[in-house]
């Protein structure tokens, strides 16, 4: 019943239209699991490594056809004929079959996308939705939703360096409450970006985009929003960065608001943040 008898991948388009990874898991009792990989504009130095073919003559480089041949042979081969509910295992095995820090042989997105289609494969062999089967009987609580509202960096052609600006609504006793607030507070900063004359078109993950004085101009708005929906910053919503800063380094300097700027100017500026912001989060 919980038996792997076949993993199969093939090449999807994700959201911004790039080549991804579908990998379907089926069991010997007749289950089926299915995961869709997603993946970032941005990739951070040391994060997984996300493998791509490299072709420029299909999918400008991006296609995905190395990843999943990883997954159709040598994944397959390893890991048919287990079964699904030793999770621990099966990953272990993945990262063993791949021998790097980064997943850079067999590839992030093919060692995720495996993972996860057992995972739903063997939830549902038992008969249970993925949370409960992961999380146990006991599992009821949902995370707290990280909105990004204002785009930069790569995810937007404007001149904001910080890639995501986001509401983090962690002041609410549910997930419902939560993901209104943040709901309110996005289209409080689209009024609030209206009155300004700022542009409210949208970056590559939907947050909008306008051209601002500074980085920290973006915090300023989010928060006049937050007031302007009826909520208290600090309190009820919280605010996160996503710096990306990978993205603007280079030979030993960050690039940033128009200067050359070292590691330890970078940390100054982002304790300065904390300190001034009711920042919860930071990458």
């Amino acid at each position: 019943m919980f038996k792997i008898v076949e993993l199969f991948a093939r090449e999807i388009l994700d959201s911004r239209g790039n080549p991804t990874i579908e990998v379907d898991c089926i069991l010997d009792g007749g289950a089926l699991g299915r995961a869709a990989v997603p993946s970032g504009a941005s990739t951070g130095s040391r994060e997984a490594l996300e493998l791509r073919d490299g072709d420029k003559k299909r999918f400008g480089a991006k296609g995905v056809l190395e990843a999943i041949n990883n997954v159709n042979h040598a994944i397959s081969d390893e890991l048919e004929g287990m079964d699904a509910r030793e999770q621990g295992m099966i990953d272990m095995l993945m990262k063993q079959l791949d021998g790097t820090q980064n997943k850079a042989k067999l590839g992030a997105n093919a060692i995720l996308g495996v993972s996860l289609a057992i995972a739903r494969a063997a939830a549902e062999a038992a008969g249970l939705p993925l949370f409960e089967y992961l999380g146990g009987p006991g599992a009821r609580t949902l995370p707290v939703p990280q909105m990004n509202v204002i785009n930069g960096g790569v995810h937007a052609d404007n001149n904001l360096d910080v890639q995501e600006f986001m509401i983090v609504p962690a002041g609410f006793e549910t997930f419902s409450d939560a993901l209104r607030a943040g709901v309110e507070t996005f289209h409080s900063l689209k009024k609030t970006l209206h009155e300004k004359k700022l542009m409210t078109s949208v970056g590559d993950e939907g947050g909008f985009a306008p051209d601002l004085k500074s980085n920290t101009e973006a915090l300023d708005l989010i928060l006049i929003a937050i007031e302007k929906a009826g909520y208290k910053a600090g309190e009820q919503i919280f605010l996160g960065l996503d710096a990306a800063a990978s993205e603007f380094y280079s030979n030993g300097y960050y690039s940033f608001e128009g200067q050359k700027r070292s590691g330890a100017d970078m940390i100054a500026y982002y304790q300065n943040l904390k300190r001034s912001y009711p920042i919860i989060s930071m990458e």
